[in-house]
């Protein structure tokens, strides 16, 4: 077994290798399909509360400070300390610039499968923290969207499937009639 110091750093060069050639999107996806075997039934026939559980889980796995609070209409979550960044930035290597896009990479097209809208703020590439909402609706979405560049951060910071909200919606009918 790769010690999580070392995978990290292999997943941070990994990253740069991929995005110098186009291909971190492709990878992103592909994690993604691997990903529906942990959890795409669960977010499916639990929707928000099936996420909520499954981040609960992930608190722990990854000894991530992340505070998860779930509302009446959506799951707001903060990581304060992204144990995966954190150690990347301890490494002597350059850490990728994008390397904080692989959460949304891989989860965006698992929510939008799910009917879920999801709206990330990672605040700086080289800060280890982030904040994201996850809801099924759409005005919920936009807000929290508006709310993040009120705040000011950079547009390019906010990660979201709201450009995808016709498929969201279709996904979301499809689960709730089953």
């Amino acid at each position: 077994m790769i010690p999580s110091d070392h995978f990290v750093r292999f997943y941070n060069e990994v990253f740069k290798f991929l995005d110098e050639r186009d291909g971190l999107q492709p990878y992103y996806e592909e994690i993604s399909r691997h990903q529906e075997l942990h959890c795409l039934e669960q977010f499916r026939s639990k929707g928000l509360q099936g996420v909520y559980e499954y981040y609960r889980k992930i608190r722990v796995e990854e000894n991530c400070v992340l505070d998860i609070t779930m509302e009446k209409d959506r799951m707001v979550s903060s990581m304060e300390v992204c144990p995966s960044l954190s150690k990347v930035l301890d490494c002597d290597a350059e850490p990728c610039v994008k390397y904080c896009e692989h959460c949304a990479g891989w989860s965006m097209p698992l929510y939008t499968k799910c009917g879920i809208y999801y709206v990330q703020n990672m605040v700086d590439p080289l800060i280890p923290r982030c904040a994201s909402v996850r809801t099924e609706d759409r005005e919920v979405a936009l807000r929290a969207k508006r709310e993040f560049l009120d705040s000011g951060v950079p547009p390019e910071m906010i990660h979201t499937n709201l450009d995808r909200w016709e498929e969201v919606e279709k996904n979301k009918e499809k689960r709730r009639k089953r």
